[in-house]
């Protein structure tokens, strides 16, 4: 199983722990998967698939608007659904966050600082952004001493608030919606800490589009990665610093779409987990964040001819008869899967040993679904060379433990120079 087998070994809740999801009979699958309607009262997401197609147009309901001032002296509004307008007195100093994308925004406008919660172990997401920060000098996130949001265990997320009250946050960095879908949550609790505490901001229900609950769905609006991205950059008057950033990621999708063969000549490509004897899939084809770093390369969804739910789950002889020619596994760079142990475990199977990836060594660590604009940077590269390795370069040995790996500078596809000024203030 490797020499990594016993670390961060996952369970259906961690998982969807990780993940952010709502734990309950049923949904693993669709934290990860695609459809619609894999929320809603009683369910979340810690962001249901938004449009992220890693291309340059906006998303639904974007206006492509950062921050406007409202007149007022220091004060200046921010916009996104669900909670529309929002006008802020001074830039926040102290901020609540749940999902991992929201800190990576946070670092990537140099206010990683501000960071105070986030919704599960910092060590767990923390890990992972280690090791695309660590590639980029002088960017860090310092997570010692940040607050553990949920409480829960085996029966679903448990988040209570009174910790708001006692974190006393100048903004609270997540999506209304999730948070009304926990146990013991409602619009009116939400509207409580709004007035009581600090404003919320955000959207998650854009990782795959997924349906929010029902007290918010008729002013609901999913947006793509970049969409949210700018949003979250106006909270922090960083317009500047995201132009730049977004600018770097252009270049990135334009050198890998420039160097793409023709579409009959691509790989059939399945993103999914492995678990226990089951994977648990998620489409590519469709719309949302969560596959923003796969979505450039417009490769075949080995799932595409199948309705693929909240619940979708396939054995070793389904997925067999898919037969994908690569296969990407989510969580797999510093987080809970040890995908060399998996890709060991499988190649042993009598059934799975036969898939193709396996055979063909293409079973590949992926990235996070959760990801926030420099996870994004990361996780394009490494998927361009796992998809198109005689056109990007090779996809290097990865283990859990050893970081991103190494690059050769003549085979990086974004410059990490550049990347880390930008986050350093220079966005020149």
């Amino acid at each position: 199983m490797g020499k990594h087998a016993d670390r961060n070994a996952p369970t259906r809740r961690t998982v969807i722990g990780f993940g952010g999801a709502v734990a309950g009979a049923g949904l693993l699958a669709g934290c990860l998967g695609g459809g619609s309607g894999d929320s809603g009262s009683g369910g979340g997401s810690d962001g249901a698939d938004g449009s992220d197609d890693a291309e340059t147009e906006g998303a639904e309901g974007s206006d492509g608007e950062g921050a406007e001032d409202d007149g007022s002296a220091g004060s200046y509004s921010v916009e996104m659904a669900p909670v529309g307008e929002v006008t802020l007195d001074a830039v926040p100093e102290d901020v609540m966050v749940y999902s991992l994308l929201y800190a990576d925004m946070a670092v990537a406008f140099g206010h990683g600082d501000a960071v105070n919660s986030l919704g599960f172990d910092a060590d767990a997401g923390g890990r992972t952004l280690d090791a695309y920060y660590a590639e980029l000098d002088g960017v860090a996130f310092d997570r010692e001493g940040l607050t553990q949001l949920n409480s829960g265990t085996g029966d679903g997320i448990t988040v209570d608030r009174e910790l708001l009250y006692e974190l006393d946050s100048d903004l609270h960095l997540a999506d209304p919606a999730l948070f009304a879908s926990f146990e013991g949550w409602d619009e009116d609790d939400i509207a409580e800490i709004r007035d009581n505490v600090g404003p919320w901001f955000g959207n998650v229900y854009s990782r795959r589009h997924s349906e929010p609950p029902a007290a918010y769905r008729e002013d609901y609006e999913y947006y793509d990665l970049w969409a949210i991205t700018e949003r979250v950059a106006g909270v922090f008057r960083e317009e500047e610093r995201f132009e730049a950033l977004s600018s770097v990621r252009d270049d990135l999708v334009e050198t890998v779409r420039a160097d793409l063969p023709p579409e009959a000549e691509r790989p059939t490509v399945a993103t999914l987990l492995y678990m226990d004897g089951t994977y648990y899939p998620s489409r590519i084809d469709k719309p949302g964040f969560a596959n923003a770093h796969v979505r450039p390369f417009g490769v075949p969804d080995a799932f595409g001819a199948d309705d693929v739910t909240y619940e979708t789950a396939y054995d070793h002889e389904q997925l067999l008869e898919i037969d994908p020619d690569v296969i990407l596994h989510q969580y797999g760079v510093e987080s809970y899967y040890d995908v060399a142990a998996v890709r060991e475990e499988l190649a042993d199977h009598p059934v799975a040993g036969e898939l193709s990836a396996i055979e063909n060594d293409r079973f590949y660590p992926s990235g996070d679904p959760v990801q926030g604009p420099v996870m994004n940077l990361f996780q394009i590269e490494m998927t361009a060379k796992q998809l198109f390795p005689e056109r990007f370069g090779e996809w290097p040995d990865y283990e859990l433990g050893d970081g991103y790996p190494d690059i050769p500078e003549s085979e990086r596809l974004f410059d990490r120079d550049r990347v880390a000024e930008i986050v350093a203030g220079d966005s020149e």
